[in-house]
């Protein structure tokens, strides 16, 4: 948003997400509320992984137990209005016992650990049946209302979730612009520097755990009244991995690689069904090439287009510089 162009492009996406529900059937406007959800799971994970660099794979523990949070609210005759924050609250203290054990160790072993939580708490999702109904899981959630507005209707429904995705992206860009977002970043960049400079490592990667883990569990919050019904399928390892690979593929550290990620994990394969039987291989087929290609993820594509016409400047600079040596030796 520091340029025009920029500015403009960002207000015409948000023309275009608030119009768009107006040119599209109930089938299209429930997976753009689908795509909203998730990029909500992911913002919270792009802060944990593309910002305070650490190797997550238990996300969906955290959107699962939003989920189930409100589900169980509200069949108890509690308002959703209670459920959500109470949703953040809870994975953001989850986030924390979870996160003080992670923190002895580091890469691939931290994403081991949290690989190994969201296990634990899948089979907790699976068998405690008393509390989340098992594989049978919980049906007739209703979609709340507000000062008598109801969002029971599709489109109603997805301008709730865009309406919170907005306040919680804002919320997101004002703490990155922080002295915390700096500290984040230096994090990322370099423990060992950002430590010796005064950054509480452990207390910040804490904190960015934490703050994921609440941004899972306001989505998961979102998405039991957009199914309507929730079970423990959509909280496995495969759900975690697909987020990281949403994050991965738009571009972590960046603010709207969860846009492009989000959309390429959830609106990309729907756009491949006529593949029919052959589509899960198409779309794993893109993202690999995709990777390999753009390993830095979708938004680097600026930054590349951007190095190589400052590469081509600089070396016609450096050519015009000789020629004018040379010309001048003669």
């Amino acid at each position: 948003m520091r340029t025009p162009l920029a500015l403009a492009a960002g207000l015409a996406a948000a023309a275009a997400l608030v119009a768009l529900p107006h040119f599209l059937g109930r089938s299209g406007v429930y997976l753009l509320s689908y795509w909203v959800v998730f990029v909500v799971a992911t913002m919270g994970l792009n802060l944990t992984v593309g910002y305070a660099g650490q190797k997550s794979l238990g996300h969906a523990a955290f959107f699962g137990i939003g989920a189930y949070t409100v589900a169980i609210l509200m069949k108890a005759g509690l308002s959703f209005w209670l459920g959500l924050p109470l949703a953040a609250l809870l994975c953001f203290a989850s986030g924390i016992v979870v996160g003080f054990p992670a923190l002895r160790v580091q890469a691939i072993y931290l994403a081991f650990a949290t690989l190994g939580f969201n296990t634990a708490a899948w089979l907790f999702m699976r068998n405690e049946e008393w509390l989340t109904g098992g594989t049978f899981g919980i049906k007739d959630i209703a979609r709340p209302s507000l000062f008598g507005v109801s969002f029971d209707g599709h489109r109603a429904y997805y301008y709730l979730c865009l309406a919170v995705a907005a306040i919680l992206a804002a919320l997101l860009y004002g703490l990155l612009r922080s002295p915390w977002g700096k500290a984040f970043t230096a994090l990322r960049d370099n423990p060992i520097r950002a430590e010796s400079l005064g950054v509480d490592v452990r207390g910040y990667t804490l904190l960015a755990f934490a703050i994921g883990a609440a941004y899972a569990g306001v989505a998961g919050a979102l998405f039991a009244p957009l199914l309507e019904f929730i079970d423990p399928a959509p909280f496995s390892v495969g759900a975690s991995i697909m987020m990281y690979l949403m994050v991965v593929v738009g571009g972590p550290g960046y603010f709207f690689g969860p846009m492009l990620g989000a959309a390429v994990g959830v609106v990309l394969p729907e756009w491949l069904r006529f593949a029919q039987d052959w589509y899960l291989f198409v779309f794993g087929a893109a993202v690999v090439l995709l990777m390999i290609w753009l390993p830095d993820g979708l938004l680097s594509i600026p930054g590349r287009l951007r190095a190589r016409r400052e590469a081509r400047a600089a070396s016609a600079a450096r050519a015009a510089a000789a020629a004018r040596l040379d010309g001048g030796g003669r």
